[in-house]
């Protein structure tokens, strides 16, 4: 069974992929060892307050986009959705570079994963994301295969499972 501290702890990349639980399963949280954990406080006014972060020198101020009547986030703040979008498209990438490396599949330098996140209003503030990941000069097949195994094995993707939309694909 995929268990974080198995993965991060540089298992071969032939063993990785033999590490991923089938969808719909947990490992359970309270057996897992923990590898890495962090800390973040959002303090002031929710979505126009601030973030930071206890284990490094993060901070940020958060503003409303304009659509729901905020400011936007042209003088550098973020909300909650681009964080979100931001971990997301990282922690992918290095899901996509772990699977490569395990299928012994080269990746241009050019590949990067471009994430969107949607927060819906006519579903409770549902969030919906679209992740492509962008790997040119790769077969479409070999993409296609590199992109669902990212995304069975990140850690992003295993939490939102069953939660949320999201929708993966490869662009080559």
């Amino acid at each position: 069974m995929f268990a974080t501290s198995r993965f991060v702890q540089r298992a071969p990349a032939s063993r990785m992929l033999k590490m991923i639980a089938p969808v719909g399963t947990r490992a359970a949280s309270s057996a897992a060892k923990s590898l890495y954990q962090t800390t973040s406080i959002a303090s002031g006014k929710g979505r126009s307050g601030n973030v930071s972060n206890q284990d490094s020198q993060f901070k940020a101020s958060l503003a409303l986009p304009k659509s729901m009547g905020g400011p936007g986030n042209a003088d550098g703040t973020v909300n909650p959705e681009i964080l979100f979008a931001s971990g997301y498209a990282s922690c992918f990438l290095g899901a996509v570079q772990a699977v490569a490396g395990a299928k012994k599949v080269s990746l241009p330098a050019e590949t990067s994963v471009k994430t969107v996140v949607d927060l819906k209003k006519d579903t409770n503030f549902e969030l919906a994301v679209k992740l492509t990941l962008s790997v040119p000069g790769l077969s479409q097949k070999v993409a296609d295969d590199v992109v669902t195994t990212a995304h069975e094995m990140c850690p992003y993707s295993r939490a939102t499972r069953g939660n949320i939309e999201v929708d993966v694909k490869a662009v080559v």
